[in-house]
């Protein structure tokens, strides 16, 4: 199937575009109207870019950018999209949390309807752990990929401490329980566990017993 346009006509519709097929790509594609039939040469015009003021927010810090987007382009809270800094030229892979238009926040927009807005990196992040053991409740945090999956039932390490994961609270609210669940980090907000204590090997099996047996 033949790609199509829409781009004005200069037979039929030389004010308004109507659907045109392609009969050869470039710069200045050659265009067949599918209206009248007349072909044509038209040109592709470039999307306009619009300068957006980004604010990145990674584990507890954040810093401002400034990308260049498509003005027409259509973006909603919760989005995945990769953010390059005009001034370093380096790349963020953000989900989007906050829009700004004057003093109103938006949850969809266009690129062109937006003053600010907020992203939360997802390339590295720190994940919040709450070991629970007995009364006492301690945290640890653990630097993942985004794409990292947790899976509740497993257990995980973070320097000398073990624990079985036992509940995900996501970013949404969700509080999930059921083992084999997996999440992936960028959308965790917090892991509740329990700790995982190893004996030693030996200590109480009946190989130490025996041992102690035969020495007396």
């Amino acid at each position: 199937m033949k790609e199509e346009v829409e781009v004005v006509c200069p037979s039929c519709s030389p004010h308004h575009p109507v659907l045109h097929g392609i009969l050869k790509s470039g710069v200045n594609p050659l265009v067949k109207c599918l209206e009248c039939g007349v072909v044509h040469p038209t040109s592709r015009e470039s999307p306009k870019l619009i300068d957006i003021k980004v604010i990145v927010s990674r584990g507890e810090s954040s810093f401002p950018l400034h990308t260049l987007l498509p003005a027409d382009e259509i973006i909603k809270v919760g989005d995945e999209m990769f953010i390059e800094d005009i001034a370093s030229d380096e790349v963020y892979p953000v989900i989007v949390t906050s829009m700004e238009s004057g003093n109103k926040r938006l949850e969809v927009a266009k690129v062109e309807e937006i003053n600010s807005m907020w992203g939360r990196a997802i390339d590295e992040v720190c994940v919040k752990i709450a070991i629970h053991e007995g009364k006492t409740t301690r945290s640890v945090i653990k630097k993942v990929p985004g794409g990292y999956q947790f899976i509740i039932g497993s257990n995980e390490k973070v320097g000398a401490d073990e624990f079985r994961i036992i509940k995900i609270k996501g970013r949404d609210g969700s509080l999930k329980s059921r083992d084999g669940t997996a999440i992936e980090a960028k959308n965790i907000k917090r892991i509740f566990a329990n700790p995982v204590h190893r004996k030693a090997w030996g200590s109480g099996s009946s190989w130490s017993s025996r041992r102690k047996e035969q020495s007396l």
